[in-house]
């Protein structure tokens, strides 16, 4: 479709805009679809690549570096270049970087082939939020943000029981092979659903801008993520952090000077659109670790199979799913700081229970918890976040949100999975491998304490997560109220 959207008010609504949102919200699917799966594949995936613990963490970080990294930069192409080209090429790029990693014969190829998914999701993430910004009027946008939310939540529902069907009847590469007829599928309805849209301002690129953001971000995430593996004090991590830092200083001055900025840090003076974003990156700090840890314990404590264990976590979205429907009006009632402050504190308790789920009880209580608090927060920190910027940026914005976002689950994993390792480490027998749960299981040692051991280090992080979730709800709360 030729179509071009402007960004002025006066613009009718599209004719197609519903079954464009369809396409839009089975495009992120994709994406949220491979997370969920790979999560219920990670014991597998250990086995069958001989992989540690660091190399798990590598195949989930790679994809976080590649797009965190690039996130700023790509929203800004999408809003220069059209945000319907950048979900097809983010679509092809991803479904191509999912064939790869199906067959991937080492744990090095998967990581290389996992941010080669980063990158086509850092093309992809940006345009869905900012199409939809276009297509629909401030009465129906809230509605649209409403949907977007609770199906994308279809894909933590469907993705852990998906991958546990096909762990147990295939190989663990299938994981990533069921990401390719989904794209194909999402790109077909792209070319003929979703119409053209851009800024309609001329911007000079700001080429200096997007070199600064690259490095600093990948340099910080990558410091993050080789935590576990060297240490905080190594001169690899330190090493890392500061060229980061300084990368990002840079690029903070450069975009309050030059005249063509990348990035408008004026939308850090909303308090809404920062109320959003630190909700989401303490959110995602604290859900990023806390899920990570989950599926290894139900799987490699509780003893369940693959299967077994996606359909134990399916409960968490079948709550968001449901509540995000239900409790819509009852939020917009209370008020977005209110809301917010309701639903990040419900997060908080069901990743309590989380920490104290010696058997699937707790844990169960804590999935919904955690599926009606999510419910709850994110329809209202989407619809602060989009609703707080110029709807001709909406890519940079998203972007924006999205890279501090990964930048908190990233974060997320490496924190509360090196508090883990210290101490699963600690407590395990001497000569007893503590690599990753799946090598100690299979050592020969006691199998009640390995277990134990790995249960006492996990209640230890998720307590963390759940105080960081809690933190995140009460500043954007407080900022939320003030706007």
């Amino acid at each position: 479709m030729s179509e071009t959207l402007q960004a002025a008010p006066t613009v009718a609504p599209h004719p197609q805009r519903w079954a464009a949102l369809g396409v839009l919200c089975l495009s992120v699917m994709v994406v949220v679809l491979d997370n969920t799966v790979l999560n219920v594949a990670i014991p597998s995936i250990s086995t069958g690549l001989g992989a540690s613990t660091a190399d798990i963490q590598w195949m989930i970080n790679a994809y976080s570096l590649v797009l965190a990294g690039l996130l700023l930069t790509t929203g800004a192409l999408s809003d220069r270049f059209g945000r319907k080209r950048s979900l097809l090429g983010g679509l092809v790029v991803f479904g191509a970087g999912s064939a790869v990693a199906a067959y991937a014969g080492s744990s090095e190829a998967l990581i290389a082939a996992r941010g080669f998914m980063g990158l086509g999701a850092a093309f992809l993430m940006p345009g869905t939020l900012a199409v939809l910004m276009q297509l629909f009027d401030d009465k129906e946008r809230p509605k649209a943000i409403g949907i977007w939310a609770a199906v994308t939540s279809l894909g933590f529902a469907a993705g852990p029981v998906i991958g546990g069907f096909l762990i147990n009847h295939f190989w663990w590469g299938s994981v990533f092979l069921i990401n390719v007829p989904v794209a194909l599928l999402a790109i077909a309805a792209v070319v003929a659903l979703v119409p053209e849209s851009k800024d309609p301002a001329v911007r000079r690129p700001d080429l200096l801008g997007s070199v600064l953001s690259t490095v600093g971000m990948v340099a910080l995430v990558w410091a993050i993520i080789s935590v576990p593996e060297h240490g905080w004090g190594s001169w690899q991590v330190l090493t890392s952090s500061a060229i980061g830092l300084v990368a990002l200083t840079g690029f903070a001055v450069w975009e309050l000077h030059t005249p063509h900025p990348m990035l408008d840090l004026g939308f850090f003076h909303n308090r809404r659109f920062t109320g959003a974003v630190a909700a989401g990156m303490l959110a995602s700090f604290g859900m990023g670790g806390s899920l990570f840890l989950l599926t290894q314990h139900l799987q490699g404590v509780l003893g369940y199979s693959p299967l077994e264990a996606g359909f134990r976590v399916a409960p968490m979205a079948i709550a968001l799913l449901v509540t995000s429907n239900v409790l819509g009006p009852l939020t917009l009632k209370l008020g977005s700081a209110k809301a917010m402050l309701l639903g990040m504190a419900i997060t908080s308790g069901g990743v309590v229970f989380l920490a104290y789920g010696s058997t699937y009880g707790p844990t169960l209580a804590g999935l919904i918890l955690i599926g009606v608090g999510v419910g709850i927060a994110q329809p209202v920190a989407v619809n602060a976040l989009m609703g707080s910027i110029p709807p001709e940026r909406a890519g940079i914005a998203s972007g924006l949100s999205g890279t501090l976002t990964e930048l908190g689950n990233s974060f997320g994993i490496a924190v509360l999975g090196a508090l883990l390792s210290a101490r699963f480490a600690k407590e395990l027998p001497d000569g007893v491998p503590s690599r990753s749960l799946t090598e100690a299981l299979h050592s020969g040692a006691d199998l009640t304490v390995v277990r134990e051991a790995f249960g006492n280090g996990m209640t230890i992080s998720l307590l963390i997560g759940a105080v960081a979730v809690l933190l995140g709800g009460v500043a954007s709360a407080a900022l939320l109220r003030r706007a």
